[in-house]
């Protein structure tokens, strides 16, 4: 406990800065959904949005399976659904930076690029 109270006050520089860094981390992964034209779908009404789990769908559950296994091919691993929803799920605990985020947001951005033209 003390270690990661010491890493939030002299690393992330307190409370105040950890909301502001969850909500950015968030807001990244929401744009690639919202900006996707349905190629991503999410769940959640945009005013109930997670900070933390961000969940959702592709067209077909092919298409999330090569979604996961193309992730890990960049190490981005853990994307497997939601146990209720299915689909896909980025978890953006506290530990996450906000680079990583940005780093799956363009993996999103460039599969929605590869993939589209198989879902027209």
């Amino acid at each position: 406990m003390l270690l990661v109270t010491r890493w939030l006050l002299n690393d992330i520089g307190g409370l105040a800065n950890m909301a502001q860094q969850s909500q950015r981390k968030a807001a990244l992964l929401y744009s690639a959904i919202d900006q996707s034209q349905g190629f991503y779908r999410g769940h959640a009404q945009v005013d109930s949005r997670s900070l933390i789990n961000v969940v959702f769908n592709l067209a077909t559950p092919d298409l999330e399976k090569r979604f996961i296994e193309a992730a890990k091919q960049l190490g981005i691993i853990g994307l497997e659904g939601h146990r209720s929803l299915g689909g896909i799920r980025a978890s953006l605990y506290n530990s996450m930076p906000v680079e990583g985020a940005l780093f799956l947001k363009n993996f999103m951005i460039e599969f929605q690029q590869q993939f589209q033209h198989s879902q027209q």
